[in-house]
């Protein structure tokens, strides 16, 4: 099925269009597509650029863009990436919760709690003196 299709109309500098014109001329195509191969060429291009991907990052993960723009710009895969790592990001850690208090230390160890005394081979310190 074929595109919907959108009229664009612009201004640019007259040697600019001359010169398109001349390159249509030899490879015996369009303007219209000389210039949407162009386009889509430098949209690739953007989209490998790296500081433009952190850019697009920054306006996703600010809300100031879409899912949908981010996968037209950079694709499904990396737009679902990005869609993840927003979610953790934006996700709050859950805290630990206890239903009850906490055991006491007879009950969590099971009897009362030893305390370690070094020995006579030992120093102050636990170590072995051997």
């Amino acid at each position: 099925m074929a595109e919907e299709k959108t009229r664009v109309d612009f201004n640019a500098p007259a040697t600019l269009v001359e010169r398109a014109d001349r390159v249509v001329d030899v490879l015996d195509i369009s303007r219209t597509r000389l210039l949407i191969e162009a386009l889509e060429d430098e949209l690739e291009e953007i989209a490998d650029d790296e500081e433009f991907c952190r850019r697009l990052g920054d306006a996703y993960y600010d809300d100031r863009v879409d899912f949908e723009t981010v996968e037209s710009i950079l694709g499904r895969e990396e737009a679902m990436r990005m869609k993840l790592l927003k979610e953790s990001i934006d996700r709050e850690p859950p805290g630990p919760t206890l239903a009850d208090d906490l055991p006491s230390d007879e009950t969590f160890y099971d009897g009362p709690v030893s305390e370690w005394v070094p020995d006579e081979e030992s120093n102050d310190d636990g170590e072995s003196l051997m």
